[in-house]
């Protein structure tokens, strides 16, 4: 079954909403600069409204382990994603002093930005293959939009991992055929507005990606 990570969850709707839908993971963002920030309490109060459900994921942006400490004191992750100029000795040292498993997003716009896979596979348990950043831009990460998924399709990819960058509910299906991902990662492609989850186009996107 294709595993679905609904993040940047920061309200008890959208919360509720991924729970319901089964999603796998959930992913809560603290970098202060995203619309979707929230901070460790937060996160800690929207986790605690569902025992068990999808694996609570924290996302950080070139994190100084001061922060790593406060959020994993309020809340105990799963997975620690991390998505900014991160270097593989500096995941390695994340997963080794945290005890939690990591994974490293990495920005895809032509073949020869998969060759970065091999540095930091030691280092890391997964990979998020997001599109780059337009030049310029405010925010790490796909900023929704879509890399062409026809360039990772048969890659080998050396852990698990998901596709992200541009996601509706109307593309996932066809970005998971042309891609051959084994999961999917939606953040603004389940909004109503700007940081503000919809609960049908969570449930949607669910259930199209499974579909």
């Amino acid at each position: 079954m294709t595993l679905v990570k609904i993040c940047g969850v920061k309200d008890a709707a959208g919360f509720d909403a991924t729970v319901a839908a089964r999603a796998d993971m959930v992913g809560f963002v603290f970098y202060p600069a995203s619309p979707r920030a929230v901070t460790p309490a937060e996160a800690a109060a929207l986790s605690g409204r569902a025992a068990g459900g999808p694996e609570r994921v924290g996302l950080f942006v070139d994190p100084e382990d001061a922060l790593l400490e406060a959020v994993l004191a309020a809340l105990p992750l799963d997975l620690v994603q991390l998505h900014g100029e991160e270097t593989p000795a500096r995941a390695a040292e994340i997963r080794a002093r945290f005890g939690r498993p990591v994974m490293k997003a990495l920005g895809v716009a032509e073949p020869t930005d998969l060759a970065r896979l091999a540095d930091y596979a030691p280092a890391v348990d997964r990979f998020l293959l997001d599109a780059k950043p337009m030049p310029g831009a405010a925010l790490p990460g796909g900023n929704a939009t879509a890399f062409d998924w026809r360039l990772v399709a048969g890659a080998a990819i050396p852990r698990p991992w998901l596709l992200a960058g541009g996601l509706t509910p109307d593309n996932v299906a066809e970005a998971l055929r042309q891609s051959g991902a084994p999961g999917v990662d939606v953040s603004s492609g389940v909004e109503q507005a700007r940081g503000v989850k919809d609960p049908a186009r969570i449930a949607k996107f669910v259930a199209a990606a499974r579909g």
